[in-house]
């Protein structure tokens, strides 16, 4: 992927209606790309980014931002593109985006002015591509985003508890682009400006697409109609199926996977070779103004957003509840420290810049390089994880590009402070045989608080999450407080802790919950385990089956996924039920009671005081009893 250097209208980038066709003297555009999301032109955001390239080769592009969805005109206000509509949910899975893990409305949408809700139906990726059908029939529609990714195989949905087809065949559209889609955008827009029909556009590596015949040489994923199968059988060919897409992710993996759907097949092409760091600099390097399309407020997502910078994709950590890597890849790329500095100092010509720079980072902060040289030749090993159980002897944790970089934005005078937030994964960080990146980050990136993950404390249930043992999380806290005290620094590590992950049994909560006492912890948020489309651990919540094994293994579903969530919040009164109830069914009622290690206290012998410390210790953890979700 090639990108030229074509000046665009830098206050009308992308137009939305036909006066605004007309003013940059359009008759028709390219490609009209509809999203769920208001429309910011920023480079966080997946829709910008591919409208900029696309742009930037030279292709008109118009945006319908948050459409009307029930209003067949909404669809119509840029008229038909000469090559294709483009279809995306936005940032964000639409169903995630609108409902808890309780599946309750949620009251805020963070890419909607002002945070309002409603702004986009349920399943968007569907909805948009049934009214673009309605109001021009054969039109071509080519479908990505995180919604359409990680739904291009059959998948579990776990708002209506089954399994759904891949998305292709609900929505209608013509094509899927997958993952991180520049390369297969630009190749697919090539093949349409040259006249090739879209239903002879079957061959562009991140791309799938529905066919007739399956293809020599593939690898073949159990059919749909046996994955979705509620039976026994039907759960173990869906567990099969998930260890199998592991394998397609691989760029270096020649054969097609297919999957067969009635009497057709869903085949994904290999995926896209990652983008090198001259690729990435070119994407990251466009004119991106930061104008928000949409009328209306700017969208709460922003105010962290435009003075964050992205410097790497992919991710080779494989936590089993997380699917980046069945999205973006294992294999890393990163931008060159001079792409990222050009960056920042951009920031600094904003009236708004305080001289802070909230987060630097990706999935990781400290991922900046692929894992080994081997996964530059045969990419990621189909049958081992780079970090887990154990950091594999092979591993390049060498963090002096992370160091190096973080030196050199704190080194431009007009930043006062850079913030590491998007995740430091710790065991990475102290596999380094220098400590050099990890003093730097105590020393000049941490803003009182380094928020880290273990995610549970309980050994098991971290082998099941594919995390590391908890001692190691141990040996990192002491290494970090030691740093803290040959610096003079007063900072803490504060911990983000899962419930009710697939594996963790109530006395695992409980054990959890009796660890956050004795550390004086109240967590304000708790991330109750979302079973989403895409990742290991939604396979083990749906199946029941440990992937590696298929033997069972205990799921929390329903009830008991709140009771294991009022366990890590158990000084909240209003989750005072809930625990006493998760404690009788333990047999632990010794942890009720007017005692000091009891987890709940009678109610008419409460000890303000000692409700009163417990919130000031809290505080200065920088937790609270509080829970913002």
């Amino acid at each position: 992927m090639k990108l030229s250097k074509i000046t665009i209208d830098e206050t009308l980038p992308f137009p939305r209606n036909q006066r605004e066709m007309q003013a940059l003297n359009w008759t028709a555009c390219d490609f009209v790309m509809v999203s769920g999301d208001a429309f910011v032109d920023h480079s966080a955001f997946g829709p910008a980014i591919i409208a900029r390239v696309l742009a930037d080769l030279g292709y008109k592009v118009g945006v319908i931002a948050q459409p009307q969805w029930d209003d067949v005109n909404a669809f119509k206000v840029l008229g038909k593109p000469r090559l294709a509509f483009l279809v995306s949910s936005g940032n964000m899975d639409s169903m995630v985006c609108h409902y808890t893990v309780n599946k309750k409305r949620r009251h805020d949408d963070a890419y909607t002015p002002s945070g309002k809700t409603g702004a986009r139906p349920d399943r968007a990726v569907i909805t948009y591509c049934g009214r673009i059908r309605e109001a021009y029939g054969k039109v071509p529609i080519v479908i990505g985003g995180i919604e359409a990714s990680l739904r291009r195989f059959a998948h579990y949905d776990y708002w209506q508890d089954r399994v759904r087809r891949p998305i292709l065949f609900d929505s209608g559209a013509d094509l899927v682009v997958y993952g991180m889609g520049e390369k297969a955008i630009a190749e697919v827009a090539e093949a349409l400006d040259a006249g090739l029909p879209i239903d002879q556009i079957t061959y562009i590596r991140g791309t799938g697409v529905i066919m007739d015949e399956k293809p020599d040489d593939s690898l073949q994923l159990p059919a749909f109609e046996t994955v979705s199968e509620p039976s026994p059988e039907g759960k173990r060919a869906f567990a099969e199926m998930t260890r199998l897409i592991d394998l397609c992710s691989n760029p270096f993996e020649e054969r097609p996977a297919v999957q067969g759907c009635g009497a057709r097949y869903f085949v994904q092409n290999p995926p896209q070779m990652p983008l090198t760091t001259q690729e990435m600099d070119d994407v990251y390097d466009l004119p991106y103004t930061g104008l928000q399309l949409n009328p209306g407020p700017e969208i709460p997502g922003m105010s962290e957003m435009r003075f964050s910078i992205t410097s790497n994709r992919g991710c080779f950590g494989s936590c089993a509840f997380c699917a980046i890597a069945m999205h973006q890849g294992r294999i890393i790329s990163s931008r060159s420290q001079a792409s990222i500095l050009r960056e920042a100092k951009a920031m600094t010509r904003d009236p708004r810049f305080k001289g802070m720079i909230y987060d630097v980072g990706g999935p990781t902060a400290n991922f900046l390089h692929p894992a080994c040289k081997k996964q530059l030749k045969s990419g990621a090993c189909p049958n081992r994880e780079c970090l887990f159980p154990e950091v594999c002897p092979n591993i390049d944790a060498d963090q002096g590009d992370f160091c190096e970089m973080l030196k050199a934005l704190r080194g431009v005078p007009e930043i006062r402070k850079v913030f590491v937030r998007s995740g430091i994964r710790y065991d990475y960080l102290m596999a380094d045989s220098s400590d050099a990146a990890f003093k730097e980050l105590v020393r000049h990136h941490v803003s009182g608080q380094l928020r880290v993950a273990p995610e549970h404390i309980s050994d098991r249930v971290l082998h099941y999450m594919g995390k590391p043992s908890f001692a190691k999380y141990r040996r990192f806290v002491d290494r970090f407080n030691a740093i803290n005290r040959a610096e003079h620094l007063n900072q803490y590590v504060v911990p983000y802790f899962i419930s009710s992950h697939p594996g963790s049994t109530l006395r695992d909560a409980v054990a959890l919950a009796e660890y956050l006492r004795d550390h004086h912890l109240e967590p304000e948020q708790v991330q109750d385990f979302y079973p989403t489309p895409g990742s290991r651990a939604t396979a083990m919540y749906y199946t029941g089956l440990d992937l590696e094994t298929l033997r069972p293994i205990h799921v929390p579903k329903g009830h008991e996924k709140r009771l294991q969530r009022a366990l890590l919040q158990y000084r909240d009164p209003k989750n005072r039920k809930l625990v006493v109830e998760a404690l009788k069914r333990c047999g632990r009622e010794d942890l009720i009671g007017p005692g000091p290690r009891c987890l709940i206290h009678p109610r008419h012998s409460a000890n303000r005081k000692t409700i009163t410390r417990n919130r000031k210790r809290g505080k200065k953890h920088g937790l609270s009893t509080r829970n913002k979700r």
